[in-house]
């Protein structure tokens, strides 16, 4: 299966330090269907080049048919250059480039990329942005937004649903995945159910999450559950072509369709176990 229809799958996207060799070792037993190895925001300035040599071993060890992604510092940054020089012969699955403002931004890379969305440009040029063919799929930076905003986002994001919207459209418009943003309340379980859930039903295809402690909770929410897929089956099974009533409800193609890739995405959910 290729990077674009695996990526289909993908319910969770664990970021990983690419300076913390412990997380890194600790990653590759989790039930994370992506890895994100991280050269950013979570690595100090003086621990770029050593996260740069770490994040391509690791790479290159592979981590049990996990999808390996790496996200590169922006192209405004002074490391961008060295992260590009030193990953031209890497075995990553995906680049993410942090902060996509521009259709220009994606151009000159050597494998699939996934899109940040985090600022008001962004948001505005997602269409376009999706619409490249060097790009994979689309991710919410919604900590930036807010903070180039000015949002506040509320104990349920309500401040931010026109923006997690736009990105969902943005991707959807050209049939790629589209991947919520980070939760960093890493104590409130609940309520990252909750923005899990919520982002699931605003069409997002996975969470990026930064906690072995939220896999479980992205992975059950964007996967789906076992009365969703034995439903599914059962209207499969009984569909006879053009509309017809199933279960006190009219049904047609539609529906059908969306039955069946439920029921692939319960056969192809990857990284349990």
């Amino acid at each position: 299966m290729d990077v674009a229809n695996m990526l289909r799958f993908v319910r969770s996207a664990l970021y990983v330090p690419g300076s913390n060799a412990r997380a890194l070792e600790k990653a590759r037993g989790l039930d994370a269907d992506m890895l994100i190895i991280d050269l950013e925001d979570s690595v100090a300035g003086e621990a770029k080049a050593g996260a740069r040599a770490a994040a391509i071993a690791f790479v290159a060890a592979g981590a049990g048919g996990k999808l390996l992604a790496i996200r590169v510092n922006g192209i405004d940054s002074p490391d961008h250059q060295a992260d590009m020089a030193a990953l031209a012969g890497c075995a990553a699955n995906l680049l993410i480039l942090p902060k996509v403002e521009d259709i220009s931004d994606v151009n000159g890379f050597n494998r699939p990329v996934l899109a940040m969305i985090e600022t008001p440009k962004g948001l505005y040029a997602a269409r376009e942005i999706a619409a490249q063919s060097a790009v994979a799929g689309l991710i919410a930076g919604t900590n930036d937004i807010a903070a180039e905003t000015g949002i506040c986002p509320g104990p349920h994001r309500e401040g931010l649903e026109l923006s997690l919207q736009m990105i969902v459209l943005a991707a959807s418009a050209s049939g790629k995945p589209r991947f919520d943003g980070v939760c960093n309340r890493l104590d409130d379980m609940d309520g990252f159910d909750f923005e899990c859930r919520q982002g699931a039903t605003f069409g997002f295809t996975g969470k990026t999450v930064i906690h072995p402690n939220q896999i479980a909770i992205a992975n059950a929410a964007f996967g789906p559950g076992e009365a969703e897929i034995a439903e599914a089956l059962e209207l499969v099974a009984a569909s006879q072509g053009g509309a017809q009533r199933f279960k006190g409800r009219m049904i047609e193609s539609m529906h059908v369709e969306e039955a069946k890739l439920t029921i692939e995405r319960s056969r192809h959910t990857m990284g349990d176990g």
